[in-house]
């Protein structure tokens, strides 16, 4: 009953933000629309921008099951530009009430999920440390985020499967190469300390 309840709410929310900003929805114009009190909504969240953050989350959820390999994650990064079109208004809305910050942390741990299973995937068996693990999938996740932002920025307009390719196109064999590298920095560290 419990997720029940919260996707009734994210409904709702979504629901409210095709007529009205964000900053202009309340807590009793959720609770009416969903049909439950305000007790109810407050056991599950604290305010009206915690439930944002978790909307965020559930999407960027869904959106990525399945969809963190090497094999998989153009598709990933294609679901991502999916989930986030297919919640346009609620995307621009946050965007433009909550700001840039909100939408930049749902899409960081968007991409950051895809990309470090990725990295995890595509370096099992290479030595080189989880540190240097998180530092590739956030270098490559801060390129994906300001290029997601810059499009969302810009009215979400562009024909997103040709940012998704060109992405594709620039980074291919990039990931690999980091981790060869990484690992041969390592190597040649190693063969100093002896």
């Amino acid at each position: 009953m419990t997720n029940a309840t919260k996707l009734a709410l994210e409904e709702s929310l979504k629901h409210l933000l095709l007529k009205k900003p964000l900053d202009k929805i309340t807590i009793n114009d959720l609770t009416t629309d969903c049909g439950i009190s305000r007790m109810t909504f407050y056991y599950h969240f604290k305010d009206i921008y915690d439930l944002v953050e978790w909307c965020c989350l559930e999407d960027a959820r869904i959106a990525l099951q399945g969809k963190k390999t090497s094999s998989t994650w153009h598709e990933g990064l294609l679901q991502i530009f999916d989930a986030v079109m297919e919640n346009k208004p609620f995307i621009l809305n946050v965007y433009r009430c909550v700001g840039r910050e909100q939408i930049e942390n749902y899409l960081f741990q968007l991409t950051c999920n895809l990309l470090m299973g990725v990295v995890t995937e595509r370096s099992k068996d290479i030595p080189i440390t989880d540190k240097q693990k998180i530092f590739i999938a956030d270098l490559y996740k801060y390129s994906f985020v300001g290029i997601m932002l810059d499009w969302i920025k810009n009215g979400m307009r562009e024909d997103y499967r040709g940012i998704a390719d060109d992405t594709a196109t620039a980074l291919y064999g990039s990931i690999d190469n980091a981790i060869r590298n990484f690992a041969a920095r390592n190597k040649t560290a190693e063969m100093h300390t002896e």
